[in-house]
């Protein structure tokens, strides 16, 4: 059994999810910007790309369903400007009403891919003085066990708990 990372951002049913995106797309650039300017394309580092890639359209999923009360459905929705299709990987996003799901396929048979998995999630089952009609969401960031070019198995959110799907491994950062 893998440990739980997992990201959170409260959404209550008054608040402005306006700070919320602003802070996210902020908290990217800050970070990711640097290492996608200064990674090399040898082995290891093209994965570095596919991971920042995922976990920044996990936090901007995040972000968009704090202002627009569902998860989006494109790429080009989040307002990263990533491209859906670099050198290594394809990028692309599967949405639910209760889950998004961001995935990084290799395009090379010898590289692993991702996947990002985002869950709505009552703020009762995270925060223990939280009302219950609060909601937050939290993400996980799984990478295939193995390299290839298929698309891996999306994380799940069971009674309380989420985790990576078969034939893949929580990634830590």
């Amino acid at each position: 059994m893998s440990q739980q990372y997992s990201k959170s951002a409260s959404i209550s049913p008054n608040g402005c999810g306006c700070l919320l995106l602003l802070m996210g797309i902020g908290v990217i650039g800050a970070i990711a910007l640097p290492s996608f300017l200064t990674a090399s394309n040898k082995g290891k580092n093209k994965t570095v790309e596919a991971k920042q890639y995922v976990s920044s359209m996990s936090r901007c999923q995040q972000a968009y369903f704090a202002e627009n009360k569902a998860f989006s459905s494109s790429v080009n929705a989040l307002g990263l400007g990533i491209k859906t299709e670099t050198t290594n990987y394809k990028y692309s996003v599967r949405a639910t009403k209760k889950a998004a799901f961001n995935y990084a396929v290799a395009k090379e048979k010898d590289l692993k891919s991702y996947v990002g998995g985002v869950f709505l999630v009552p703020t009762k089952n995270l925060e223990l003085n939280a009302t219950k009609e609060e909601i937050t969401t939290t993400f996980i960031l799984c990478g295939a066990d193995s390299p290839g070019t298929i698309k891996p198995a999306e994380p799940t959110y069971e009674n309380g708990k989420i985790a990576c799907g078969k034939g893949t491994i929580q990634v830590t950062h």
